[in-house]
């Protein structure tokens, strides 16, 4: 009898270990399976910033797309003229730097300018079209970029206003090409 009283013992120990094994095994998986998810949502997220991609899907769709697609980004509204067919997005970012955009259609080509003076911007703009440059050249004051499937590309850079060493104003204007037009 005392026997059979310390295998219920043992197997009843032997199961408590067993649900503990399975449960910190169950609770490896959920940590790591949260930990990848804020990862995933932390560094890989969608950036705010207008890369190549980002252009080429503004020119080939309407300007009514736009506003969808800035509104996803983070960008807010400000201005919308539907006389002139103009709109203006604003992005604020951390740290007193900003993005400023305006979208024009002109017939069913469309013409984008940014105004910025976070290099992130700049940056971003630089890496992504590099290589689909079909020409570049450059000028004291204008980077110019005739880049494949979207137009030419124009880039001034100034000093900021008040003056800082640390930052820079960049406009970079977009024409597209005259085969890119805007599907409605």
């Amino acid at each position: 009898m005392l026997s059979y009283v310390f295998r219920i013992i043992i197997a009843y120990h032997l199961y408590i270990l067993t649900l503990i094994k399975y449960t910190q095994t169950r609770m490896k998986k959920l940590l790591l399976s949260t930990l990848l998810f804020c990862f995933a949502s932390a560094c890989l997220a969608q950036t705010n910033l207008i890369s190549y991609d980002d252009l080429s899907y503004l020119l080939h769709n309407n300007i009514n797309k736009a506003d969808t697609f800035f509104a996803a980004k983070g960008y807010t509204l400000t201005k919308k003229d539907e006389k002139k067919n103009l709109r203006k997005y604003d992005l604020k970012i951390a740290g007193g730097t900003y993005v400023s955009t305006n979208v024009r259609v002109d017939g069913r080509r469309m013409y984008v300018e940014m105004e910025t003076n976070e290099l992130g911007q700049y940056n971003m703009i630089y890496n992504s079209i590099s290589q689909y440059v079909n020409k570049e050249s450059t000028t004291p004051d204008v980077q110019t970029f005739v880049v494949k499937d979207l137009g030419t590309i124009y880039i001034m850079v100034n000093d900021a206003v008040p003056y800082n060493p640390t930052r820079r104003e960049y406009t970079i204007r977009l024409v597209s090409d005259k085969g890119i037009t805007a599907y409605n």
